[in-house]
Protein backbone atom coordinates (compact mmCIF):
# COMPACT_ATOMS: atom_id res chain seq x y z
CA UNK A 1 0.00 0.00 0.00
CA UNK A 2 2.97 2.23 -0.39
CA UNK A 3 5.46 4.04 1.75
CA UNK A 4 4.29 6.63 4.22
CA UNK A 5 7.31 8.85 3.61
CA UNK A 6 5.83 12.34 3.64
CA UNK A 7 8.14 15.17 2.56
CA UNK A 8 5.98 17.82 4.23
CA UNK A 9 4.27 16.95 7.49
CA UNK A 10 1.79 19.32 9.06
CA UNK A 11 1.58 19.64 12.82
CA UNK A 12 -1.49 17.97 14.31
CA UNK A 13 -3.00 18.45 17.71
CA UNK A 14 -1.62 15.62 19.82
CA UNK A 15 1.09 14.28 17.50
CA UNK A 16 2.37 13.72 14.01
CA UNK A 17 0.43 13.27 10.80
CA UNK A 18 2.63 10.32 9.86
CA UNK A 19 1.53 8.44 12.99
CA UNK A 20 -2.17 9.08 12.26
CA UNK A 21 -1.76 7.93 8.67
CA UNK A 22 0.03 4.80 9.88
CA UNK A 23 -2.91 4.01 12.16
CA UNK A 24 -5.31 4.33 9.23
CA UNK A 25 -3.01 2.22 7.06
CA UNK A 26 -3.05 -0.62 9.57
CA UNK A 27 -6.83 -0.38 10.05
CA UNK A 28 -7.14 -0.70 6.28
CA UNK A 29 -4.72 -3.64 6.06
CA UNK A 30 -6.68 -5.51 8.74
CA UNK A 31 -9.98 -4.82 6.99
CA UNK A 32 -8.64 -6.06 3.63
CA UNK A 33 -7.04 -9.13 5.22
CA UNK A 34 -10.30 -10.15 6.86
CA UNK A 35 -12.55 -9.44 3.84
CA UNK A 36 -11.33 -11.06 0.60
CA UNK A 37 -14.18 -9.78 -1.59
CA UNK A 38 -13.65 -6.20 -0.42
CA UNK A 39 -9.95 -6.63 -1.14
CA UNK A 40 -10.73 -7.88 -4.65
CA UNK A 41 -12.90 -4.82 -5.35
CA UNK A 42 -10.25 -2.55 -3.84
CA UNK A 43 -7.62 -4.04 -6.15
CA UNK A 44 -9.91 -3.84 -9.18
CA UNK A 45 -10.47 -0.13 -8.62
CA UNK A 46 -6.72 0.45 -8.71
CA UNK A 47 -6.30 -1.65 -11.83
CA UNK A 48 -8.73 0.34 -14.01
CA UNK A 49 -6.67 2.99 -15.83
CA UNK A 50 -4.12 2.82 -13.00
CA UNK A 51 -6.65 4.68 -10.84
CA UNK A 52 -5.48 6.49 -7.72
CA UNK A 53 -7.62 5.78 -4.68
CA UNK A 54 -9.05 8.39 -2.33
CA UNK A 55 -11.39 7.64 0.55
CA UNK A 56 -14.60 9.40 1.51
CA UNK A 57 -15.08 7.75 4.90
CA UNK A 58 -14.19 4.87 7.18
CA UNK A 59 -17.03 3.41 9.27
CA UNK A 60 -17.02 1.57 12.59
CA UNK A 61 -19.61 0.04 14.91
CA UNK A 62 -19.59 0.14 18.70
CA UNK A 63 -21.74 -0.77 21.70
CA UNK A 64 -22.72 2.06 24.04
CA UNK A 65 -22.05 0.41 27.38
CA UNK A 66 -19.31 0.84 30.01
CA UNK A 67 -16.98 2.96 27.86
CA UNK A 68 -17.29 0.97 24.60
CA UNK A 69 -19.38 3.46 22.60
CA UNK A 70 -18.50 6.13 20.07
CA UNK A 71 -16.14 7.93 22.45
CA UNK A 72 -13.92 4.86 22.77
CA UNK A 73 -12.79 5.40 19.18
CA UNK A 74 -13.48 9.06 18.52
CA UNK A 75 -11.38 10.40 21.42
CA UNK A 76 -8.19 9.18 19.77
CA UNK A 77 -8.99 10.77 16.41
CA UNK A 78 -10.22 14.00 17.96
CA UNK A 79 -6.82 14.32 19.62
CA UNK A 80 -5.46 14.51 16.07
CA UNK A 81 -7.85 17.22 14.95
CA UNK A 82 -10.98 15.37 13.88
CA UNK A 83 -14.17 17.28 14.68
CA UNK A 84 -17.80 16.23 14.98
CA UNK A 85 -19.54 17.06 11.73
CA UNK A 86 -23.03 15.87 12.57
CA UNK A 87 -25.15 13.00 13.76
CA UNK A 88 -27.95 10.65 12.74
CA UNK A 89 -30.43 8.78 14.92
CA UNK A 90 -32.11 5.49 14.04
CA UNK A 91 -34.73 4.84 16.74
CA UNK A 92 -36.00 1.59 15.20
CA UNK A 93 -32.49 0.18 15.13
CA UNK A 94 -31.76 1.65 18.59
CA UNK A 95 -28.74 3.24 17.03
CA UNK A 96 -26.90 6.56 17.09
CA UNK A 97 -24.28 7.68 14.56
CA UNK A 98 -21.77 10.52 14.62
CA UNK A 99 -19.59 11.49 11.71
CA UNK A 100 -16.31 13.38 12.03
CA UNK A 101 -14.59 15.71 9.58
CA UNK A 102 -10.83 15.32 9.17
CA UNK A 103 -8.20 17.89 10.09
CA UNK A 104 -6.46 19.89 7.42
CA UNK A 105 -3.59 17.92 5.94
CA UNK A 106 -0.85 18.87 3.52
CA UNK A 107 -2.07 16.68 0.68
CA UNK A 108 -0.82 17.59 -2.80
CA UNK A 109 -3.39 18.03 -5.57
CA UNK A 110 -2.53 14.61 -6.96
CA UNK A 111 -2.22 13.00 -3.52
CA UNK A 112 -3.98 9.69 -3.10
CA UNK A 113 -4.41 6.76 -0.74
CA UNK A 114 -3.56 7.06 2.92
CA UNK A 115 0.06 7.96 2.29
CA UNK A 116 -0.44 11.49 1.00
CA UNK A 117 -4.09 11.80 0.01
CA UNK A 118 -6.95 13.56 1.78
CA UNK A 119 -7.78 12.00 5.13
CA UNK A 120 -11.13 10.18 5.29
CA UNK A 121 -14.15 11.27 7.26
CA UNK A 122 -14.98 8.95 10.14
CA UNK A 123 -18.43 7.50 10.76
CA UNK A 124 -18.91 5.80 14.12
CA UNK A 125 -22.14 4.14 15.17
CA UNK A 126 -23.17 2.90 18.59
CA UNK A 127 -25.92 0.53 19.66
CA UNK A 128 -27.92 2.09 22.50
CA UNK A 129 -27.58 -0.94 24.72
CA UNK A 130 -29.75 0.43 27.54
CA UNK A 131 -32.69 0.54 25.11
CA UNK A 132 -32.44 -3.18 24.34
CA UNK A 133 -34.28 -5.87 26.28
CA UNK A 134 -32.82 -6.97 29.59
CA UNK A 135 -31.91 -10.31 28.02
CA UNK A 136 -29.91 -8.64 25.25
CA UNK A 137 -28.28 -6.25 27.69
CA UNK A 138 -27.25 -9.21 29.81
CA UNK A 139 -25.60 -10.95 26.87
CA UNK A 140 -23.60 -7.86 25.93
CA UNK A 141 -22.56 -7.05 29.48
CA UNK A 142 -21.43 -10.64 30.02
CA UNK A 143 -18.66 -10.11 27.47
CA UNK A 144 -17.85 -6.39 27.70
CA UNK A 145 -16.08 -5.71 30.96
CA UNK A 146 -16.00 -2.12 32.28
CA UNK A 147 -13.34 0.23 30.85
CA UNK A 148 -12.10 -2.24 28.24
CA UNK A 149 -12.95 0.20 25.46
CA UNK A 150 -9.75 2.12 26.16
CA UNK A 151 -8.00 -0.25 23.72
CA UNK A 152 -10.48 0.38 20.87
CA UNK A 153 -8.03 1.82 18.34
CA UNK A 154 -5.51 -0.94 19.00
CA UNK A 155 -8.27 -3.50 18.54
CA UNK A 156 -9.20 -1.94 15.20
CA UNK A 157 -5.62 -1.98 13.90
CA UNK A 158 -5.09 -5.62 14.97
CA UNK A 159 -8.54 -6.93 14.11
CA UNK A 160 -8.74 -8.67 17.48
CA UNK A 161 -11.62 -8.62 19.93
CA UNK A 162 -11.05 -6.88 23.26
CA UNK A 163 -13.58 -9.18 24.90
CA UNK A 164 -14.02 -12.95 24.83
CA UNK A 165 -15.52 -14.38 21.66
CA UNK A 166 -19.26 -15.02 22.17
CA UNK A 167 -20.99 -18.38 21.93
CA UNK A 168 -23.19 -19.17 18.95
CA UNK A 169 -26.17 -19.39 21.30
CA UNK A 170 -25.59 -15.88 22.65
CA UNK A 171 -24.89 -14.50 19.18
CA UNK A 172 -28.10 -15.85 17.66
CA UNK A 173 -30.21 -14.80 20.64
CA UNK A 174 -28.84 -11.23 20.41
CA UNK A 175 -29.33 -11.17 16.63
CA UNK A 176 -33.05 -11.83 17.06
CA UNK A 177 -33.39 -8.37 18.57
CA UNK A 178 -30.47 -6.47 17.06
CA UNK A 179 -28.43 -7.76 14.15
CA UNK A 180 -26.34 -4.63 14.49
CA UNK A 181 -25.42 -5.50 18.10
CA UNK A 182 -24.71 -9.14 17.21
CA UNK A 183 -22.45 -8.07 14.32
CA UNK A 184 -20.50 -5.79 16.66
CA UNK A 185 -20.22 -8.43 19.39
CA UNK A 186 -18.47 -10.87 17.04
CA UNK A 187 -16.46 -8.42 14.88
CA UNK A 188 -15.70 -5.73 17.45
CA UNK A 189 -13.82 -2.65 16.27
CA UNK A 190 -12.75 -4.08 12.90
CA UNK A 191 -13.72 -1.51 10.27
CA UNK A 192 -17.29 -2.14 9.13
CA UNK A 193 -16.71 -0.63 5.70
CA UNK A 194 -14.74 1.93 3.76
CA UNK A 195 -16.16 4.25 1.13
CA UNK A 196 -14.24 5.38 -1.94
CA UNK A 197 -14.55 9.05 -2.92
CA UNK A 198 -15.85 8.57 -6.47
CA UNK A 199 -15.69 12.30 -7.18
CA UNK A 200 -11.93 12.21 -6.62
CA UNK A 201 -11.25 9.51 -9.20
CA UNK A 202 -9.59 10.72 -12.39
CA UNK A 203 -10.78 8.18 -14.94
CA UNK A 204 -13.87 6.10 -15.74
CA UNK A 205 -14.61 5.43 -12.09
CA UNK A 206 -15.46 9.08 -11.45
CA UNK A 207 -19.04 8.31 -12.53
CA UNK A 208 -20.86 6.22 -9.93
CA UNK A 209 -23.24 4.83 -12.57
CA UNK A 210 -20.25 3.42 -14.41
CA UNK A 211 -18.98 1.94 -11.12
CA UNK A 212 -22.36 0.23 -10.61
CA UNK A 213 -22.36 -1.26 -14.10
CA UNK A 214 -18.74 -2.34 -13.83
CA UNK A 215 -19.26 -4.15 -10.52
CA UNK A 216 -22.42 -5.84 -11.76
CA UNK A 217 -20.63 -7.03 -14.91
CA UNK A 218 -17.90 -8.48 -12.71
CA UNK A 219 -20.54 -10.43 -10.76
CA UNK A 220 -20.41 -8.58 -7.43
CA UNK A 221 -23.65 -8.48 -5.45
CA UNK A 222 -24.77 -4.95 -4.63
CA UNK A 223 -27.10 -3.83 -1.87
CA UNK A 224 -30.51 -3.16 -3.47
CA UNK A 225 -32.28 -2.01 -0.30
CA UNK A 226 -33.87 1.32 -1.26
CA UNK A 227 -32.47 0.86 -4.77
CA UNK A 228 -28.90 0.08 -5.78
CA UNK A 229 -28.17 3.80 -6.29
CA UNK A 230 -28.98 5.53 -3.01
CA UNK A 231 -29.60 9.18 -3.85
CA UNK A 232 -30.12 11.97 -1.32
CA UNK A 233 -33.21 14.16 -1.54
CA UNK A 234 -31.18 17.02 -3.01
CA UNK A 235 -29.61 14.65 -5.55
CA UNK A 236 -26.08 15.66 -4.58
CA UNK A 237 -25.04 12.58 -2.57
CA UNK A 238 -25.07 9.21 -4.35
CA UNK A 239 -23.96 5.94 -2.78
CA UNK A 240 -23.75 2.27 -3.67
CA UNK A 241 -22.50 -0.58 -1.51
CA UNK A 242 -21.72 -4.24 -1.87
CA UNK A 243 -23.42 -6.99 0.09
CA UNK A 244 -21.19 -7.87 3.02
CA UNK A 245 -18.72 -10.69 2.90
CA UNK A 246 -20.01 -14.01 4.30
CA UNK A 247 -17.28 -15.74 6.27
CA UNK A 248 -16.99 -18.85 8.39
CA UNK A 249 -16.50 -17.94 12.05
CA UNK A 250 -15.85 -20.33 14.93
CA UNK A 251 -17.70 -19.32 18.09
CA UNK A 252 -16.65 -19.90 21.69
CA UNK A 253 -18.78 -23.04 22.01
CA UNK A 254 -17.05 -24.68 19.04
CA UNK A 255 -19.82 -23.98 16.51
CA UNK A 256 -18.68 -22.72 13.09
CA UNK A 257 -21.19 -20.75 11.02
CA UNK A 258 -21.23 -18.48 7.98
CA UNK A 259 -22.07 -14.91 9.03
CA UNK A 260 -21.86 -11.40 7.52
CA UNK A 261 -18.55 -9.58 7.85
CA UNK A 262 -17.68 -6.22 6.21
CA UNK A 263 -18.53 -4.60 2.89
CA UNK A 264 -17.34 -1.78 0.64
CA UNK A 265 -19.03 1.43 -0.53
CA UNK A 266 -18.66 4.05 -3.27
CA UNK A 267 -19.73 7.63 -2.51
CA UNK A 268 -20.09 10.49 -4.98
CA UNK A 269 -20.49 14.05 -3.70
CA UNK A 270 -21.59 16.52 -6.35
CA UNK A 271 -20.84 20.23 -6.34
CA UNK A 272 -23.28 22.46 -4.48
CA UNK A 273 -25.60 24.52 -6.75
CA UNK A 274 -23.63 27.73 -6.30
CA UNK A 275 -20.45 25.98 -7.51
CA UNK A 276 -21.83 23.71 -10.24
CA UNK A 277 -20.45 25.90 -13.06
CA UNK A 278 -16.90 25.94 -11.71
CA UNK A 279 -14.27 24.13 -13.80
CA UNK A 280 -14.03 20.57 -12.52
CA UNK A 281 -10.31 20.86 -11.80
CA UNK A 282 -10.97 23.80 -9.47
CA UNK A 283 -13.67 22.15 -7.35
CA UNK A 284 -12.46 21.30 -3.86
CA UNK A 285 -14.07 19.14 -1.20
CA UNK A 286 -15.67 22.16 0.49
CA UNK A 287 -17.45 23.00 -2.77
CA UNK A 288 -19.25 19.67 -2.63
CA UNK A 289 -22.24 18.25 -0.76
CA UNK A 290 -21.23 17.47 2.83
CA UNK A 291 -22.70 15.25 5.54
CA UNK A 292 -24.91 12.17 5.12
CA UNK A 293 -28.57 11.38 4.39
CA UNK A 294 -30.66 9.54 6.99
CA UNK A 295 -32.64 7.35 4.58
CA UNK A 296 -29.62 6.49 2.44
CA UNK A 297 -27.55 5.60 5.50
CA UNK A 298 -30.35 3.38 6.77
CA UNK A 299 -30.39 1.50 3.47
CA UNK A 300 -26.58 1.21 3.28
CA UNK A 301 -26.54 -0.42 6.72
CA UNK A 302 -28.60 -3.27 5.32
CA UNK A 303 -25.45 -4.47 3.54
CA UNK A 304 -24.81 -6.61 6.62
CA UNK A 305 -28.34 -8.02 6.84
CA UNK A 306 -28.31 -11.46 8.42
CA UNK A 307 -29.81 -14.65 7.04
CA UNK A 308 -33.43 -15.39 7.93
CA UNK A 309 -32.59 -18.22 10.34
CA UNK A 310 -31.02 -15.76 12.81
Amino acid sequence: MGSLDLPHVSSFKGGSEIFLRNVFENILKTYLRKNPTAKTIWELVQSVDNEKICYDHFTFRTLKVDGYGIDSLSSFFMDYGYKIGGGLDFPKKKLRVLWFSPPDAQAPNDGHGLANGPLPRLVIAEVLVDELSLESQGIIRKYLKPLGGKQAVLSSTLGSLIWEKPTWADFTQLAKESEFAAWTLIHGYTMNHLAFAVHRFKHRFNDIKYVKEYLEEKGFKLNSDGGILKVSQDGLLIQISSISERLAVEFADGVTEIIPASYIEFTQRLALPQFKDMPSDEIKEYHRREAFELDSANHVMESTRFAAQF
